[in-house]
């Protein structure tokens, strides 16, 4: 079986070094006009090592990017403040790829200025993130057939940003609870036309995602993230292995060539859940790669390469505190703590200034 120091070739277009990916991870680093700042290209030249770095998401519009101080890639300036972050990952020998991100009804009017949108009316549970604070969420108004046209455009529009500020490929946010997952679950979606109701229907706003994006920056620069198991903002389902199994049939269907599963267990130390994977039926019947994340260290990682349901592993809150992981994982040496209280703040403390081994040394 592959080691997860092994190279992987996981599309056409991206052959990775090691099977030790940068997962997504919200650090809140831009300006208020969600424009990508230097600070960002130190941190992610950073940890180039990587495998691959996966952005954090990053607002395909204003419209659903209601986290402050995010980033995002409907406008040129946007695009500008990408260049540099690409251009110094890869003059370190690393590859990046951009997430594409539409909050749905986890935003806030106070950010956005404008209604929350989602495929039905429900109010999600618990607050906004704001500038000064947090606010209970507002009810978002249900999707038309023409708000559905123009995000499927967004993404679109998003995907080619993308690729011009210089990534290396995207990956569209189809987790945790914003726009795709909530057309995914029956929770969060009561919808009875062609978007709601029977699983079948359920997937396909994420399969015209993928097929907007793809038509737009080449299969072989797409990747879906999802989040198969345990409820997340308000989000969840009663038969989750049957919807995400569709979902990844859908994928397969599509020839998306990688997808990356966020899946707790019942320890996990963020959002823990007594749902089982399901990775295992959806590696029946999806044949691209599979990348698993949450909760993982070296044993474990390697393990889940062994059953062969994974084909590489991301690490999220270990790559905040370690710039060097991959360094580390291979060396099997003590890992930086992360501090929680400096993960959404600005600036650079606790976002560049965590010693790697030799700096320790």
């Amino acid at each position: 079986m592959p080691s997860l120091f092994d190279p992987i070739e996981l599309t056409q277009a991206l052959s990775l070094p090691n099977r030790i990916l940068m997962a997504p991870l919200t650090r809140g680093r831009a300006t208020r006009e969600a424009v990508p700042t230097s600070v960002m290209a130190e941190y992610y030249a950073q940890r180039a090592d990587a495998g691959l770095i996966i952005s954090e998401a990053t607002g395909i519009s204003r419209e659903g990017l209601g986290w402050p101080n995010a980033p995002g890639i409907w406008n040129a300036a946007q695009v500008e403040g990408w260049k540099p972050v690409t251009e110094v990952v890869h003059k370190h020998g690393g590859r990046m790829v951009l997430q594409l991100w539409h909050m749905g009804r986890m935003v806030h009017s106070a950010i956005t200025g404008q209604p929350p949108l989602a495929p039905s009316p429900i109010t999600p549970p618990g607050e906004a993130h704001r500038y000064d604070g947090k606010l209970p969420f507002e009810q978002p108004r249900e999707a038309t057939a023409d708000d559905i046209a123009r995000v499927l455009d967004d993404y679109a529009h998003a995907g080619r940003n993308a690729i011009a500020a210089g990534f290396d490929g995207v990956q569209i946010h189809s987790a945790n609870g914003y726009l795709i997952d909530e057309f995914l679950r029956f929770s969060s979606n009561r919808r009875n036309d062609e978007y709601g109701g029977p699983i079948a229907n359920r997937v396909r706003f994420l399969g015209n995602v993928a097929k907007r994006v793809a038509d737009e920056v080449g299969l072989e620069r797409v990747g879906v993230r999802l989040s198969p198991n345990g409820a997340v903002n308000g989000c969840d389902d009663p038969d989750h292995i049957a919807l995400f199994t569709a979902a990844a049939e859908e994928l397969e269907r599509i020839g998306i060539p990688w997808i990356e599963l966020r899946e707790p267990g019942p320890q996990s130390s963020f959002r823990a859940t007594e749902q089982g994977p399901a990775s295992p039926a959806m590696r029946r019947v999806f044949s691209g790669k599979i990348v698993l994340n949450s909760d993982y260290k070296l044993q474990s990682a390697q393990a889940k390469l062994d059953e062969g349901i994974a084909d590489a592993i991301s690490f999220g809150r270990t790559f905040i505190a370690n710039p060097d992981l991959v360094q580390r994982l291979r060396r099997d040496a003590a890992l930086n703590r992360w501090d929680v209280d400096t993960f959404y703040t600005s600036g650079p403390k606790g976002y560049v200034d965590y010693p790697t081994l030799d700096e320790a040394a």
